[in-house]
């Protein structure tokens, strides 16, 4: 793991890193340091201070934007996948079966009518 070195309020700070994040850290390193330079009265201040009142801004800033975030879209349903139709074996089953009771009905028609 690289190491990447910041500067906060004017002291050093050895940070790991996981390799190809170097530069990500930098970036967060400088909003830190952008954060405490801007803090009114920061000089004085112990370390821990600082940068609590550095988190504090972040955090605060971070709270701020989730705000004004639209909110998440809901979930989509997943869609079941249209059923294939019926197999031509099948229609054609099914055609003949139907040809069948409309023959039976047929027929029992005829025989009801001659009784």
């Amino acid at each position: 793991m690289p190491n990447v070195l910041l500067q906060i309020g004017n002291r050093p700070f050895t940070v790991s890193a996981a390799t190809g994040e170097e530069s990500h850290i930098e970036m967060l390193g400088r909003m830190i340091e952008d954060r405490v330079g801007r803090m009114a009265g920061g000089s004085g201040q112990s370390e821990t201070r600082m940068l609590l009142f550095a988190a504090l801004v972040l955090a605060d800033e971070l709270h701020e934007a989730h705000k004004q975030a639209p909110p998440p879209a809901p979930p989509t349903p997943e869609v079941a996948p249209e059923p294939e139709g019926p197999s031509p074996e099948m229609v054609a089953r099914v055609e003949a079966l139907a040809a069948r009771v409309e023959k039976l009905a047929a027929h029992l028609e005829q025989t009801a009518t001659d009784a």
